[in-house]
């Protein structure tokens, strides 16, 4: 009876915990699946980032775009430096200056609005729309949408070239370029198209 109780006890103490082999190997399997894992987890949040950037920035234009419509009168769209972000927002009061009011979005984190310099040549983009785009992201800007909601240079401007913004990480930082680029679009009817590349392209058109 006391023999079988021992065995019984010693049996269970087996059972209820893991060798040291045992858990050098559970931790290696756990660190080889992250590691497998990790990468393809933040290309796809980087992607979600990338394409939920481009859908807001592609809304504020349409916001803009409304805006003037509803209102019959003519409201610029202005884009500025804010610190190492970019301040986009419909100027509703026209003061060249973002008030509380005013409806905004603001390009912040590791993305930002790009030069064409250094990313994949927009010949995609030009052949669908036949033309070369004028590319207004990377510096402080403006455009107006007229009452009829078509793009102009500026209040009382004349009829705006096809318009591009593009947005990715910094391009001078290798560790951004394997997440790609957007592009938005925007024509001169005021209608907006998203394009997308991969960091060596070429481009394609997503909306």
């Amino acid at each position: 009876m006391g023999r079988s109780a021992k065995l019984s006890g010693t049996h269970a103490s087996r059972m209820a915990g893991f060798s040291m082999v045992e858990l050098a190997v559970s931790l290696c399997v756990v660190l080889l699946m992250s590691a497998i894992a990790i990468p393809t987890l933040l290309q796809s949040f980087r992607s979600y980032q990338l394409n939920d950037s481009a859908a807001r920035l592609s809304d504020i234009l349409k916001f803009t775009r409304f805006e003037a419509v509803r209102r019959n009168t003519q409201i610029t769209l202005q884009f500025q430096p804010f610190g190492n972000d970019w301040n986009v927002w419909a100027d509703t009061i026209v003061n060249a200056a973002h008030d509380p009011t005013e409806k905004q979005f603001l390009i912040t984190g590791w993305i930002t609005l790009l030069r064409a310099a250094g990313l994949p040549a927009p010949a995609a983009i030009t052949a669908a729309l036949g033309g070369a785009p004028v590319t207004l992201s990377g510096d402080p800007g403006s455009f107006a949408f007229d009452a009829r909601g078509a793009v102009r240079t500026a209040i009382n401007g004349g009829i705006a070239p096809v318009y591009i913004f593009y947005l990715g990480g910094p391009t001078n930082d290798p560790n951004n370029r394997g997440f790609g680029y957007r592009a938005v679009v925007l024509l001169p009817s005021g209608s907006t198209q998203v394009w997308s590349a991969p960091a060596a392209g070429p481009w394609h058109r997503v909306s």
